[in-house]
């Protein structure tokens, strides 16, 4: 080996542990379904499934029940969500964006089945703490994520489940985790407590708000505990896009707006964690060739543990709107539009599926790889 040079031994990622990473963005989150659909019938079953707001939820169905039952209680969910507007009829295109703006619009007013509902009198300061907190009532919630979910299943160990939320005194991100602790449906409730609409959610008497607040894309968590976890391949299903073009109206404004929030630094997360990863893996190289008795055995220790070998594959896959949604299509739950982003997720998914072979046969260098099957971006650390 050349002097100077960093062994750069490659790993195949065929033997790597599957995790889907899915962020906040709620009615788009069929999009997510079609995707787990996807992956499902290409047999690329998640053996980690990590998820914030609506992303925890999807994740939730998917890791309480068995994979011969996931698809069947992610419809279950998305049909019964968009159930009040739009079920028989689907608008002619010309008239799309009237539609998807009335949709939200009733959801607004009427709240969403088995989702939430408008409180009365909630802006008028009585009661308890969620009514006082909050414009709708999700108890509704809690009773379909107990019909849909078999939380035994999910906290016996088979896929691990992660879900993030905000603790509000802190403001901290906190995450629960089914390998740490039981999972019930609060911490599935907490992780989507979007505020001013959906009430904070009290466990073991602290309040939590919705993860997307601090953080809207969990990724950071997984690579965080990548060095202890081994080889991982990262199926990261994004539903506000960070990239699109300079707005032309107020109505424009918004939707760019809330796409770049939401999009919550997912590049820079991923770069910063490609560079760090970098930086481990290189060290473990140079602390091979070290002599055992070099240094201070305190130091050579603390380096010999912040250093890492491992790969880790990070699959991009996001949203791609609609010409006629606007900055309301994270609210708009009628039903023709939720079928679109469940083909949407889909079709995407069984594009990548198809490609999964050549993508996966080729050896990965240790560090983060990046992949981007929509923008043919394929970046590597």
């Amino acid at each position: 080996m050349a002097k100077g040079k960093v062994a750069r031994t490659e790993v195949s990622p065929a033997r790597s542990r599957q995790v889907l990473v899915l962020q906040g963005g709620g009615a788009l989150g069929s999009y997510q379904a079609g995707i787990y659909e996807a992956l499902h019938e290409g047999e690329l079953e998640p053996d980690w499934v990590v998820g914030i707001s609506i992303g925890a939820i999807n994740a939730a169905l998917i890791a309480g029940n068995p994979p011969e039952r996931r698809i069947a209680r992610l419809r279950a969910f998305w049909e019964e969500v968009s159930s009040s507007f739009g079920t028989r009829w689907a608008p002619l295109e010309a008239y799309r964006g009237f539609f998807n703006q009335m949709s939200a619009t009733l959801a607004l007013a009427c709240g969403v089945p088995g989702f939430f509902e408008p409180r009365v009198l909630s802006w008028f300061g009585s009661g308890n703490i969620p009514s006082i907190l909050s414009i709708y009532d999700t108890r509704q919630l809690r009773r379909t994520l107990e019909r849909l979910i078999d939380f035994d299943y999910l906290n016996d160990g088979r896929t691990r489940l992660t879900v993030g939320a905000t603790e509000i005194t802190t403001g901290n991100s906190v995450i629960f985790d089914s390998t740490r602790q039981k999972i019930g449906p609060e911490h599935i409730m907490a992780s989507g407590a979007l505020p001013p609409g959906l009430p904070p959610i009290e466990i073991e008497g602290s309040w939590y708000w919705d993860g997307g607040v601090v953080s809207n894309t969990p990724l950071q968590f997984v690579l965080n505990e990548a060095e202890s976890n081994g080889d991982l391949v990262i199926y990261q299903v994004d539903l506000f896009s960070s990239r699109g073009p300079l707005p032309r109206t107020m109505l424009e404004l918004n939707e760019r707006e809330k796409d770049i929030r939401y999009s919550s630094r997912t590049r820079f997360n991923t770069d910063a964690s490609m560079k760090a990863h970098k930086l481990k893996v290189a060290l473990k190289s140079v602390l091979d060739a070290v002599p055992q008795d070099f240094g201070p055995v305190e130091d050579i220790e603390y380096l010999r543990a912040s250093a890492c070998e491992n790969s880790v594959v990070v699959i991009q896959l996001i949203y791609r709107k609609r010409p006629y949604e606007g900055g309301s299509k994270d609210f708009e739950f009628s039903r023709p539009t939720m079928i679109e982003h469940w083909t949407a997720g889909m079709t995407d998914g069984t594009r990548f599926v198809d490609e999964h072979h050549q993508l996966m046969a080729r050896p990965r260098a240790l560090g983060v790889t990046v992949i981007d099957p929509g923008m043919r971006d394929d970046r590597g650390a």
